[in-house]
């Protein structure tokens, strides 16, 4: 058989945005893989990764066109409030690598040039980082060597 009757269901792993607003100065984006056929050994959602404070504001509107291009505008919350948003995978990959590997960061210089590099990745390039950086025993030193990598200094 050939053509799509011939291509077995493959079921692709779920992801979700999660905005949280404390206040309007203080908000933070999360990701989320959800229970689904693709990831069976997850019972509830897992965490991939947040961004929030001043790393956020740094690569807010390089985040902003990314969710935009998924046509997902944030919008304005009030305080207390959150929001969830599905995502696909690739958006998730990147989103969530980005997310973890700028959490710890406060170079600023070092924090636009590992973003750059995070969005030039390929989808198997920032799956391969974001798969070493979830199921590794000290991803602390995936996302150190992966900073490494992304920074001329």
């Amino acid at each position: 058989m050939r053509g799509s009757a011939a291509m077995a269901y493959s079921p692709k792993p779920v992801y979700e945005l999660r905005l949280k607003v404390a206040s309007s100065m203080n908000w933070s984006l999360s990701i989320y893989q959800l229970p689904s056929p693709a990831t069976p050994r997850l019972k509830e959602p897992e965490h991939v990764g947040t961004l929030q404070g001043a790393a956020l504001r740094l690569v807010e509107m390089r985040v902003l066109k990314r969710l935009l291009r998924e046509k997902i505008q944030l919008g304005a919350l009030k305080p207390g409030k959150a929001r969830k948003w599905p995502l696909d995978e690739e958006t998730a990959l990147h989103l969530g690598l980005l997310f973890r590997v700028l959490a710890p960061m406060k170079n600023t210089d070092r924090i636009r040039e590992v973003a750059e590099g995070v969005e030039a990745m390929g989808k198997e390039e920032a799956s391969y980082w974001m798969s070493m950086a979830m199921h590794r025993p000290n991803p602390r030193r995936v996302l150190a060597a992966l900073r490494m990598l992304l920074t001329s200094h």
